[in-house]
């Protein structure tokens, strides 16, 4: 890496690469569409869109959403708009470059019946808080201050990250790193966590190809929800003194769910 990442870290790279499960060249090329899509339905984007929007805790399933989505089988409109939006977003990111303004559109896509108009798409002004369900502080974000210059940071470096030639280990590194810096730094109001988990899977489809977009990745973060969240949290309480030396367990989640999956 000739520059110097600003926000992103690569401290545990070389951990990470002695870690990593063996194999993902191959696992990545055994992948393949499921028979039940078409040209206007993509089974895997209907995973993604239900599992990410299942780990926020909305009452979905993929058959009932499968049914929907491809047979037109009607249901309440509360229970499959949201992961209509997300289906939206996903859509998005398979035909447009990983970049500021595209991950500001797939937000006010993805954000479509969660936010306000004029908050879809845009960084949060107030102070943010993940709490538990029994009301517990868990996590207390960056300052709204501060979210500007720490995105622009993250750009930066998902820029460079973008035109650096690197091995497939190292696009699954930098994958979930992104991931996980972007939920930390919690820029919109809401959706944070739906617009990092697709963040991850654009990053591995720009750098790897659109076979990236067939692996399961939010459907294991749902299965394991608890280790997901443990994995996140354990960076510490308080965004300006996170321990991303802690984060080689939410690191390898990623490169397990192609290999396992």
């Amino acid at each position: 890496m000739n520059k110097q990442l600003l926000i992103l870290s690569n401290d545990l790279l070389s951990e990470y690469l002695e870690k990593a499960p063996k194999g993902l060249n191959h696992a990545l090329e055994a992948l393949k569409d499921a028979e039940i899509s078409t040209e206007s339905f993509s089974f895997y984007t209907s995973v993604s869109s239900v599992y990410s929007s299942k780990i926020e805790g909305e009452a979905i399933e993929l058959d009932s959403y499968v049914k929907h989505k491809k047979f037109g089988i009607e249901f309440s409109p509360d229970y499959t708009r949201k992961i209509d939006d997300l289906y939206d977003a996903y859509t998005l990111a398979k035909t447009n470059k990983l970049n500021k303004e595209n991950i500001a559109l797939a937000h006010a896509l993805l954000s479509k019946n969660i936010l306000a108009k004029n908050r879809q798409g845009k960084y949060r002004t107030q102070n943010m808080y993940v709490s538990t369900p029994d009301g517990r502080i868990e996590y207390v974000a960056a300052s709204p201050f501060e979210v500007e210059q720490e995105m622009e940071k993250f750009y930066a470096d998902l820029n460079m990250l973008l035109e650096t030639a690197m091995s497939t280990e190292e696009v699954f590194f930098y994958a979930s790193m992104i991931h996980l810096v972007f939920v930390k730094i919690h820029p919109w109001n809401d959706g944070n966590g739906r617009s990092a988990r697709l963040i991850e899977k654009w990053f591995l489809a720009e750098k790897l190809g659109d076979k990236a977009w067939f692996i399961q990745s939010e459907k294991m973060y749902y299965d394991q929800h608890q280790t997901y969240y443990s994995n996140i949290s354990i960076l510490g309480l308080e965004y300006p003194s996170l321990d991303y030396g802690k984060a080689l367990p939410f690191l390898l989640m990623l490169p397990n769910s192609i290999k396992n999956g």
